[in-house]
């Protein structure tokens, strides 16, 4: 999103529209917007509301006896495995049952109903779509599948391209906050870790749905616009080896002028328990997804563009006790992209097309070893990336990391955890980012936690090589380095948990792409210290009215403020500062016996831009093994852009059915 540059107190200019370059491999926005004020009294109502809907769930705490404690979930870090209770950082969790309920078919819409995490779509139904997490770009958010990295080195645009039903999601941990410790580089302001099932029933699924926002494509074919998708796995469930295999086809003609889509996934998953000691943990799968890329890099020249994108994911790790106290898991991952631009759709190949070719290879060894009084953490990474590329070039480089960390119980109620991640990059030599978290338990119930960490962001093959005639990369940029400390306190009693969390992250060396006039081309830079504090509030509270019946409800609230703290001199800026300001998030579902019935709400206030409620509801019922559902999402045909030029679905109703034997 482009945006009107701050200069020096009294100095400040005013945007004009331009007609911006095209880019199939860096997809920034093109479409300048003028800096727009916030109405604080406006946003101070808001808040007031919220804090107050919150503080009401806090304590209607009802005495049924029919409340359970919640359930306990495990943290699968990368070396230890924590309890949820026990986590002291900010750690959100998206259960497999929650996404049963939400209106989304795929990952990146179930993401979207996650408080401070910001999912910015250029297409409809997960076509593509960018990620960060409280304020950060897209580049400083690491995603991992089953703990192993996904990054994307050329752009971190196709990032959460992963062939992955959200039918074989157990859950998703969002991670707040620098990571390096834990996850290594890209975490910079948070992380996704997606984990998956592991069956024990044997059984398939079939499931199909069709959709439609009942407008008509009245720029060219007259047709109605619809969507139509069908999904087929099957799984092989046993007590000492469970496999899974899942594929889908998805088909659009789109929502507006050349914004169909065609997606073909693969998924196969293999978990084979050879002992009590020994485990191995395969996965593998593939994405090919073709779509009309209207106005996605550069309005309003690119009516005509289109793109493919082909990835494929693969990983291999295992779990061994070596000892009692001493146990080792060693893992390998692959991933490969295939990013097609055509900058004019296939009626001339010669002219703006981009080809992207990109590899990666890792290797991590993790290991634990309990003691006497605590436990000790420590491993070790390689990961090779290379791209060949039309318009960035061939290039290579290796990141090796060195992870230490040790966690331990001062008394039974005072936890901390402390270690460094230290890194060497081939372009950026070595660096090291410590960090430490603890947590003190005032009642069974009421936990204060506290960290702080350190992170480094890599620049990408486009930050670094990109050549075109409107784009141009630098390849002396120095790596983003981010510092945060956090605080803040949750309450977990029955059916109530609440968690308010405030926090302050200061980004050195922030990189963004700018220019002085739009005669000239945009160029990466590194522009100087960009500092946030952040507020993040989230409160949930489940009725059980009887055995059968049972009301949740979720009400969440972040608010960002973000500031450059060094004078800039260019005019024109693409990323600037175009996070969220204010999100609230809310879900209330409501289920009895196999009938269910979800309503979701959505705000988002940037920075710059108008702000914008989203509404969806999801109602679905079971009988035998069949479930059928409808979905409405956007249901007050709200209009809405999450990037650039990009205006998202209208109104749109999906019926679905299913077939579950497992």
């Amino acid at each position: 999103m482009l945006h009107k540059v701050k200069l020096k107190k009294g100095n400040s200019k005013t945007a004009v529209p331009f007609f911006a370059n095209f880019s199939a491999c860096t997809g920034y926005n093109k479409v300048l917007l003028l800096q727009k004020k916030i109405s604080k009294p406006k946003m101070k109502k808001i808040y007031i509301a919220v804090l107050a809907v919150i503080c009401t769930n806090f304590y209607a705490q009802t005495k049924k006896d029919s409340i359970n404690q919640m359930d306990e979930v495990i943290i699968n870090e990368n070396r230890f495995n924590t309890p949820i209770s026990k986590q002291n950082r900010n750690v959100y969790i998206i259960s497999s049952e929650t996404i049963k309920k939400l209106p989304g078919r795929t990952l990146q819409e179930v993401l979207q109903y996650a408080n401070g995490v910001d999912i910015r779509q250029r297409g409809p139904f997960g076509t593509q779509a960018d990620i960060s997490v409280d304020g950060g770009s897209f580049e400083q958010t690491v995603v991992l599948l089953n703990g192993a990295k996904v990054i994307d080195s050329q752009t971190a645009h196709n990032m959460l391209n992963l062939p992955l039903p959200v039918e074989v999601i157990e859950r998703i941990e969002v991670v707040r906050g620098p990571a390096a410790r834990i996850y290594g580089i890209n975490s910079l302001t948070g992380a996704i870790n997606i984990i998956t099932k592991k069956p024990t029933d044997s059984g398939f699924l079939v499931s199909t749905y069709a959709g439609s926002n009942f407008e008509k494509d009245t720029q060219d074919s007259g047709d109605t616009f619809y969507g139509t998708g069908i999904q087929a796995g099957a799984v092989l469930g046993k007590e000492k080896q469970q496999h899974l295999i899942f594929a889908s086809h998805d088909k659009s003609n789109g929502y507006r002028y050349n914004t169909a889509f065609e997606n073909n996934k693969i998924f196969y998953q293999g978990n084979i328990q050879i002992n009590d000691k020994n485990q191995i943990l395969g996965s593998a799968g593939y994405i090919n997804n073709g779509f009309g890329a209207n106005g996605f890099y550069a309005a309003p020249g690119d009516k005509n563009s289109t793109e493919i994108v082909q990835t494929t994911f693969a990983n291999i790790q295992s779990t061994h006790q070596i000892k009692e106290s001493w146990k080792i898991m060693p893992r390998v991952t692959y991933r490969y992209n295939y990013d097609d631009y055509r900058y004019l759709g296939n009626a001339n190949l010669a002219v703006g097309r981009s080809q992207h070719y990109t590899n990666s290879i890792a290797g991590e060894l993790n290991s634990t070893v309990k003691l006497a009084k605590g436990e000790i953490g420590f491993g070790a990474e390689f990961r090779n990336e290379n791209i060949h590329s039309s318009n960035i070039g061939d290039h290579d480089r290796e990141n090796v990391g060195l992870y230490a960390e040790y966690r331990t119980s001062f008394t039974n109620k005072f936890d901390v955890n402390i270690g460094t991640y230290l890194n060497y990059n081939s372009d950026y030599k070595w660096q090291i980012y410590p960090g430490i978290d603890a947590s003190y338990a005032i009642t069974d119930a009421f936990k204060i936690i506290g960290n702080v960490g350190t992170s480094q962001r890599i620049p990408s093959f486009t930050d670094l090589y990109l050549k075109q005639t409107g784009n141009i990369g630098n390849p002396d940029l120095d790596s983003e380095n981010a510092f945060q400390s956090e605080i803040g306190f949750k309450y977990n009693k029955k059916a109530l948990s609440f968690n308010a969390n405030y926090f302050y992250r200061k980004i050195d060396n922030y990189i963004d792409w700018m220019r002085n006039a739009t005669t000239v081309p945009w160029q990466s830079q590194n522009t100087g210290d960009l500092n946030t504090n952040g507020i993040n509030l989230r409160g949930t509270y489940r009725f059980d009215f009887s055995k059968d019946a049972r009301l949740n409800i979720l009400l969440a609230y972040t608010y960002l403020d973000s500031e450059f703290k060094s004078s800039r001199t260019e005019i024109y800026s693409k990323y600037l500062i175009s996070s969220l300001k204010h999100q609230i998030t809310n879900t209330i579902d409501y289920q009895f016996k196999d009938f269910s019935v979800l309503f979701a709400t959505r705000f988002n206030e940037r920075i710059t831009g108008p702000s914008y409620w989203i509404n969806d509801f999801r109602v679905s019922q079971s009988i035998h093994k069949f479930t059928i559902f409808l979905d409405a999402q956007n249901i007050f045909n709200a209009k809405y852009y999450e990037v650039g030029a990009v205006p998202l679905p209208s109104r749109w109703f999906t019926l679905g059915v299913k077939l579950v034997t497992f």
